[in-house]
């Protein structure tokens, strides 16, 4: 008996050791009819990596309407995410579950992916609270609004994502790093970094 138990006391202790002290604890919120459609090709894969880097990410939800194909909510659910079917308006859960994620002390940082102005004032919330805000879009009709709310901003293009972050004060066009130099696997040279001044 006495080897079972040093045994479990030895995987908790490896547990602990492995606890990862000072990382982010994130909420992700995808916008799904918003931003899962063909022409813009987003890999939730690449948005779970990027994210991964940054911190930990405790809840995952991608919120789809009710014509969601068995096929995508099986491959949401096969990127550890949780589908979200809302029979009606999908803004208004996203919203309601945001500001749920607003006010919960085990989140401090907010993930959304849209392009969609209307989560402008969950931002603005999510900041006034304390929160770090991130948003993940897509070109065409990526809210400016909503870029200038969110802490740090990722445009989601074929094969590469850019970044502004707003603590780097560089200008639009400085600073750029070419995928061949950034030298994070993750990314296998898939990556461009831009900085500019959020003003």
């Amino acid at each position: 008996m006495k080897p079972v138990k040093s045994g479990i006391d030895s995987i908790s202790k490896y547990l602990r050791s492995k606890k990862e002290v000072g990382r982010r604890k994130i909420g992700l919120l995808v916008d799904g009819p918003n931003i899962l459609r063909k022409e813009f090709d987003v890999n939730l894969e690449e948005i779970r990596d990027v994210l991964k880097d940054y911190g930990n990410i405790k809840i995952g939800r991608v919120f789809l309407n009710q014509y969601a194909s068995d096929k995508l909510v099986e491959a949401i659910e096969n990127h550890g995410l949780e589908p979200i079917i809302c029979s009606s308006d999908v803004d208004v859960r996203l919203a309601v579950e945001g500001m749920e994620l607003v006010y919960n002390p085990n989140i401090d940082t907010l993930a959304i992916v849209t392009r969609d102005a209307d989560f402008k004032p969950l931002l603005n919330k999510a900041n006034e609270h304390g929160k770090e805000t991130i948003i993940f879009g897509v070109e065409p009709g990526f809210s400016t609004a909503l870029k200038n709310s969110a802490d740090y901003v990722i445009l989601m293009k074929k094969d590469r994502m850019s970044s502004y972050d707003e603590s780097d004060g560089i200008a639009p066009g400085e600073g750029k790093i070419d995928a061949a130099e950034y030298q994070d696997s993750i990314y296998e040279g898939a990556v461009e970094k831009t900085y500019v001044e959020k003003t």
